[in-house]
């Protein structure tokens, strides 16, 4: 790839001193990229909290909701918007456990939300993707990078929820391992980014997350509370006086910049979320660019070699199973799926990862985030334990399930093939990509939370028809590329419709042509105030010429005239 080759001077005819200063100068840029990671991985931490500050409290609303709740198809699409509300799916499914260690919930009524945090997740890195649409070769592979992981989390639930609401073999699993093994309640996950991250982070805000549980199982008082822990910490000491036992407590004050605000939590999160996003995207820009100038020749080849290359035959299949394990690893350590994927999805845009390697990534990224769960859920007391780490084994499983279904065969691995379709397509048209995720995130789960608050026969009445219809597209697309000789003449194209019902090239020229016309009107705005400006000086300088010559003002007068006629007809053009 182009953007790879070295284009500086060889090492080889560089000087001592010019040997010297480029090592100190890669050094540099390594120092500068981690401060950078450090920054990037605290901002998305900050943008979970602005999320939960700004929608928190809607979320916990809405898992009150427990007659919509029955629904698996509206318990799927919950799932997905308070993740998406939230931007964690480690505080979602936190949410659920407590509601069902909590009697609120079934077990089997959780499954279709956790299945849905597991979609929800997933916008993070694909929005990280739209930060590489400036070249177009970058953002097509980075979208499709990204989305990989949204197809992998799309089919694996078009298969396994109507499977598990026939079956339930994910509750049946979990159930008989949990009752097969003698579990005891054990210590808290560890934290391990937390360590480096918390510091910086808890003295910009602190959250008591308990708020939302609480809002969730039905806790009258937690409507009422903040979100912004003002208390941080609790210190406690026993005192014993010969046969009286005192025990005291005392809570510290928070030290965080909005532990005494006088501000709404709405307007904090509004802060937050401006300014996590702005450093997000500056930092994910000069991560690419740093990474660009330290990728590059003789060291890109090598990385490229390394992460990318299988092992030698009759091992080859245990490449992808290695790359599994190593993202679940990294998820492990950084204790967040979305941090991990959202890391990887430059290195694919700029070329260094492939997106056949980063779907095992992000595969494994998916039962590390899982492993994180079990860890928290075996650290809770005795009376909720077995609940609790129900939950966390259905998510574990989900995604086993997943890889069985959409991994081990090649022919099976039908999320690379669409994501590299879905990338071809946004590289072409740009501006799909913005209503991708806005449909897949946000239309679709609102409009399906509506038809489900409408009932169960509204619901079925309006989406079966629609599925029926997308799956004819799909069986005739399939036909026409295969074997179009088995269809009616009249279905072996498309062109019998519309053109902009088979096209997105009529849709391209709308967006183009209100892109154009936003641009005019810009260009035209600031052109009428300079020539105001001007016209000002103009006519300070020629007061007097005007009343000394009348026939040169006329002149002028009829130029200026023509002059914006110009002006206007260019605009008028260009506009079209």
């Amino acid at each position: 790839m182009l953007e790879l080759q070295d284009t500086g001077v060889k090492w080889a005819d560089l000087d001592t001193k010019g040997k010297i200063l480029r090592v100190l100068i890669n050094a540099a840029k390594l120092f500068l990229l981690v401060g950078l990671l450090y920054m990037f991985v605290c901002s998305l931490d900050i943008l979970s909290s602005a999320f939960q500050l700004v929608g928190g409290k809607t979320a916990g609303d809405i898992f009150q909701e427990n007659t919509v709740l029955s629904n698996p198809l509206a318990g799927l699409v919950i799932g997905m918007l308070v993740t998406l509300l939230v931007q964690s799916s480690s505080t979602s499914s936190s949410i659920v456990v407590s509601m069902v260690s909590s009697g609120l919930l079934e077990v089997s009524t959780a499954v279709p939300i956790i299945m849905g945090t597991n979609i929800g997740t997933s916008v993070t890195n694909t929005v990280v993707a739209m930060t590489q649409v400036g070249d177009r070769n970058k953002f097509r592979r980075a979208f499709a990078g990204a989305t990989v992981h949204d197809f992998f989390n799309w089919l694996s639930v078009l298969v396994l929820l109507p499977l598990e609401v026939a079956t339930g073999y994910l509750v049946k699993l979990t159930d008989l391992i949990i009752k097969s093994f003698n579990i005891q309640s054990g210590e808290n996950a560890p934290a391990l980014l937390n360590v480096i991250t918390d510091p910086l982070t808890h003295s910009i805000i602190v959250l008591d997350e308990s708020v939302i549980s609480g809002i969730a199982t039905g806790d009258p008082e937690a409507k009422n509370k903040s979100l912004i822990k003002v208390w941080c910490q609790t210190a406690s000491n026993t005192k014993q006086a010969d046969t009286l036992t005192h025990l005291w407590s005392l809570s510290i004050p928070g030290n965080h910049i909005f532990v005494n605000t006088n501000l709404s939590d709405l307007a904090v999160g509004l802060i937050l979320l401006a300014c996590s996003l702005l450093i997000l995207c500056t930092c994910l820009i000069l991560i690419v660019k740093l990474l660009n100038s330290m990728l590059k020749g003789q060291v890109a080849v090598v990385i490229k070699k390394i992460m990318n290359t299988d092992f030698p035959f009759p091992f080859a299949w245990l490449t992808g199973y290695i790359a599994m394990v190593v993202g679940a690893g990294m998820t492990f350590i950084v204790q967040s799926s979305s941090v991990f994927t959202s890391a990887i999805t430059p290195l694919v845009g700029i070329g260094v990862i492939k997106i056949e390697r980063a779907y095992p990534l992000s595969l494994g990224s998916n039962i590390g985030t899982t492993t994180t769960a079990i860890l928290a859920a075996m650290a809770s007391p005795g009376e909720t334990l077995g609940n609790s780490l129900q939950i966390a084994l259905v998510h574990l499983f989900f995604n086993l399930s997943g890889i069985l279904l959409w991994y081990p065969i090649p022919f099976t691995r039908l999320p690379i093939r669409m994501a590299k379709a879905l990338g071809q397509l946004t590289a072409q048209y740009r501006w799909f990509s913005g209503v991708y995720i806005i449909f897949c995130f946000f239309a679709f789960p609102l409009v399906v939370f509506g038809l489900s608050l409408a009932g169960w026969l509204v619901l079925v009445g309006v989406l079966v028809p629609i599925v029926v219809v997308l799956i004819f597209i799909i069986v005739v697309n399939s036909l026409q590329k295969h074997k179009p000789q088995w269809l009616p003449s009249i279905l072996q194209s498309w062109d019998f419709l519309p053109l902009w019902a088979h096209s997105l090239e009529p849709w391209d020229r709308v967006v183009t042509t209100m892109a154009a016309r936003c641009c005019c009107c810009c260009k035209c705005c600031n052109t009428t105030e300079e020539n105001e400006e001007m016209g000002k000086h103009e006519n300070m300088d020629q007061e007097i010429e005007m009343y000394d010559n009348p026939t040169m003002t006329n002149i002028r007068k009829i130029k200026e005239v023509k002059k914006t006629s110009d002006s206007c007809e260019i605009f008028k053009a260009t506009s079209l």
